[in-house]
């Protein structure tokens, strides 16, 4: 029974079935809804050197979202979500926005990325 066991481990391990949990290696996703005009969440905490993937989804039109420091520019559809990888190298708080325009309010649209040491 242990010999089935240990090859139903090999096998899950092998095609990528076997979650370890391991933060450190899987990375953590934070999903962002854009809408007509605010992003939710409002405002994310990131670790320096801590790679997280950003998963934007759009509620509406299409939108953007760019938050220079950390390189990001990455547009979305309704219906079409998108992903954008981050590893921030620097401490501080960085401003995101939408950089498609989008309707009148298009101009309050923002994000604060807050990058803790």
């Amino acid at each position: 029974m242990q010999w089935m066991m240990a090859l139903t481990l090999a096998v899950l391990g092998g095609t990528g079935l076997l979650h370890t949990g391991n933060a450190q290696e899987t990375g953590r996703t934070i999903e962002i809804h854009a809408r007509r005009f605010s992003f939710e969440p409002a405002e994310i905490t990131l670790q320096k050197g801590e790679t997280v993937t950003l998963k934007l989804v759009s509620e509406d039109v299409a939108h953007s979202l760019v938050i220079k420091e950390l390189g990001v520019n990455r547009e979305v559809s309704k219906g079409h979500d998108q992903e954008v990888t981050v590893t921030p190298d620097k401490v501080g708080d960085f401003q995101g926005k939408c950089g498609r325009f989008c309707g009148s309010g298009h101009g309050s649209m923002k994000l604060t990325v807050h990058v803790k040491e």
